[in-house]
């Protein structure tokens, strides 16, 4: 931003009684890898603070953030970050928050650092309480975070039970909480990371005796929706049953309503790693060979799918490459389930001793041409509702009901049903932009007026983003059909092992 709109926001800020500013550079722009500074605008962390502390002395108190990963740098490095560090210090900041971290040696000996530099300002760790198995992988890989072997031994093993994996890291995180307040330097207080997400946070603060435990009643497996609904919800039939208090319960990508501020995070990668994964694809049979090879499991991850697929997607992986081959981009999944156990290495999830049931689910991106020839045979099964929409917000569906579709649900022994995963309309509208904002994202990796760029962005600027779900969750293979009956008539497939365009056999 330029100077003139940082004056603004002191300025709003004084007005309105905000005392306390985090001064910080911020990362480059989405689809750029270096930082540059705009016209009349300031070019690191430490000129911010110089500009607060000239114009308006000392009425801001000002942090500073501050990265105990950097105590594994080489020593050289090390050394320039603690005197950039102690520089914005000198200038007048009040205290650091630091960058989430699970490894307390590590904080402990970048503790004794800071101090060694001369900085005696307080020291606020930033906490990151672990909400799901999925969450914990993204969030420590973004940032690059390491992860303590005692934490992956401990975790790991119940990575496919959400309840347990954030039962387990609330006790691992306060655990490390204590040592942190035991440590001494002048550290007295944490900082968490909420992610706009209650529970994991409540837990943690119970955990470690910093808010009473209270037990909550309810007298009726839900609560008026008048009274906690958010407004989004405010025109859903009465009758729909209210998950507000715990729809952030499964906020990872299988198990987690599209509306949580968790869900559907945009991933950077960054160039010389996406070249590396997707290399240069310059023709839609290259584009479609990569999408089957992630289906395969033989490529470790896509812009929409940061992980190899899960387990319960490689049960499906030959159906689901052929759709790919075809010329469906598919970026998302899941096969019917009727009854497993919640324990089932491959399908179960929640508390043991129950059974969980999904409907067979797709989406995929695909052009309009091919879009045209499904829609069809997709129509023509009364168990099939989808919807299809274009970056321009071209909206094509066969559902003539707002309200949600569940496509996930679990019972459990002593619990009511739950239902963690949804298809709506409205949700299905909010991820869009986000969907095709990290097929740009992936575009951005090539350089400008590149053969790959422009045919990511041609991809993007032309197809529809499409979603299908079978409602009859006791048949297992019926999604595909209308898929392979569509692309059988398109006459050609796309070959796996070098990309091009093959006739089908009959």
């Amino acid at each position: 931003m330029p100077k003139e709109k940082f004056e603004v926001a002191l300025h709003e800020a004084k007005l309105h009684g905000c005392r306390n500013i985090l001064a910080l550079r911020g990362d480059p722009p989405a689809g750029q890898d270096e930082w540059h500074a705009v016209d009349g605008g300031f070019n690191h962390g430490i000129d911010l603070v110089r500009y607060i502390r000239t114009n308006y002395a000392d009425y801001f108190d000002i942090a500073v953030p501050g990265f105990p990963q950097h105590q594994l740098l080489p020593p050289e490095e090390r050394e320039q970050e603690m005197k950039w560090l102690k520089e914005k210090i000198d200038e007048g900041v009040n205290l650091i928050f630091t960058q989430m971290f699970y490894d307390i040696d590590i904080f402990t000996e970048w503790v004794k650092s800071v101090r060694a530099a001369g900085i005696t300002i307080p020291i606020i760790p930033g906490i990151m309480p672990i909400q799901t198995w999925n969450g914990f992988q993204r969030a420590t890989q973004l940032a690059k975070t390491i992860i303590p072997q005692l934490f992956l031994e401990a975790l790991e093993p119940y990575k496919n039970n959400d309840e347990k994996v954030r039962a387990i890291g609330t006790k691992l995180v306060a655990d490390m909480c204590r040592k942190i307040l035991n440590l001494g330097h002048g550290i007295t207080g944490l900082h968490f990371y909420t992610m706009n997400l209650e529970r994991g946070t409540k837990m943690l603060l119970q955990e470690l005796n910093f808010v009473p435990r209270v037990e909550t009643i309810k007298p009726l497996p839900w609560r008026q929706a008048k009274t906690i609904r958010p407004i989004f919800w405010a025109n859903r039939t009465k009758s729909y049953l209210s998950r507000t208090e715990n729809w952030d319960e499964y906020p990872n990508g299988r198990f987690g309503d599209s509306r949580s501020p968790a869900y559907g995070e945009l991933d950077g990668y960054g160039k010389e790693e996406a070249r590396k994964l997707w290399g240069f694809p310059t023709t839609v049979q290259e584009i479609s060979r990569l999408f089957a090879r992630f289906c395969k499991a033989d490529l470790s991850a896509l812009p929409w799918s940061d992980q190899a697929p899960a387990p319960e997607t490689l049960t499906i992986s030959a159906p689901l490459a052929q759709m790919n081959l075809y010329g469906f981009l598919t970026i998302n999944s899941q096969p019917a389930v009727n009854g497993a156990c919640s324990d089932d290495k491959i399908f179960g999830w929640g508390p043991s001793n129950g059974y969980v049931y999904q409907k067979a689910y797709l989406e995929f991106f695909v052009s309009p041409e091919l879009l045209k020839a499904l829609l069809p045979h997709i129509e023509s099964d009364p168990q099939i509702t989808y919807y299809a929409i274009n970056k321009r917000g071209d909206l094509k569906t066969n559902t003539h009901s707002d309200g949600p579709n569940a496509v996930t649900w679990g019972v459990f022994p002593g619990k009511e049903i739950v239902q963690p995963t949804i298809v709506e309309a409205v949700s299905f509208m909010a991820w869009k932009d986000e969907a095709f904002e990290l097929g740009y994202h992936w575009a951005n990796v090539y350089e400008a007026d590149s053969p790959s760029r422009k045919l990511v962005h041609h991809i993007m600027d032309t197809y529809f983003l499409v979603n299908v779900v079978h409602n009859d969750f006791k048949v297992s293979d019926a999604i595909f059909v209308p898929f392979f009956k569509a692309g059988a008539e398109s006459g050609l497939c796309f070959n796996i092992e070098n990309g091009t365009a093959d006739p089908i056999p009959n």
